[in-house]
């Protein structure tokens, strides 16, 4: 018998010892409860000035993936961005 063999049987016991301890009975998974989506909430109107002028410190503020924002200067000319 080659290793994959042996590991194919193991693995088949496993499984195998698995279902008899839950008495030969498929899992049941629950279902997700489907959630009504929030409807859009109105903003107060605010002072056209304070919405002109967001707040930038002269970085990049690029947002990666995991939620680091970029540390270059604003309008940066390099392709990648400084995480931190």
């Amino acid at each position: 018998m080659s290793k994959t063999d042996e590991l194919r049987a193991m693995r088949e016991a496993k499984y195998a010892r698995a279902a008899a301890a839950r008495g030969g009975q498929p899992q049941a998974r629950p279902r997700p409860v489907p959630v009504a989506p929030e409807a859009p909430k109105r903003a107060a109107k605010a002072d056209p000035t304070e919405a002109a002028a967001p707040e930038t410190d002269g970085l990049c503020g690029h947002r990666s993936m995991n939620g680091r924002t970029c540390t270059r200067e604003a309008g940066h000319a390099a392709k990648s961005h400084r995480y931190s």
